[in-house]
């Protein structure tokens, strides 16, 4: 069994920096073997994938966030981060982390809100 909380939304003005963290507890193996994700749904919209990393630190990241968002992990802390710089409105959404590749291990997310 696996657990994720995520932290570290909130309110920021256009052109600011947010930084998620992922806390995972449960099996270290299954943590410290598998991708960590994490995935944006804003309202009306289908869930998406904004940036991945493998165990061995091979990250992905979709084209909409490319440049400005970083993903990392720090496996002794079972923790993912997603460092979000140069906010736009349209990064608004609740931000989930997951674990594993088509998996059912998510968090319960954190709401990011990027307005003036």
């Amino acid at each position: 069994q696996v657990q994720l909380v995520e932290s570290g939304g909130g309110l920021v003005q256009p052109g600011g920096s947010l930084r998620l963290s992922c806390a995972a507890s449960g099996s270290y193996f299954y943590i410290y073997t598998n991708t960590m994700a994490w995935y944006r749904q804003a309202p009306g919209k289908q869930r998406e994938m904004v940036a991945s990393i493998t165990s061995t630190d091979n990250t992905n990241y979709a084209d909409s966030v490319k440049g400005r968002f970083t993903i990392s992990r720090d496996n002794a802390k079972n923790a993912a981060y997603l460092q979000m710089n140069s906010l736009k409105p349209e990064d608004t959404a609740v931000y989930y982390c997951r674990l594993g590749q088509n998996s059912n291990y998510w968090g319960q997310g954190t709401q990011v809100t990027v307005s003036s």
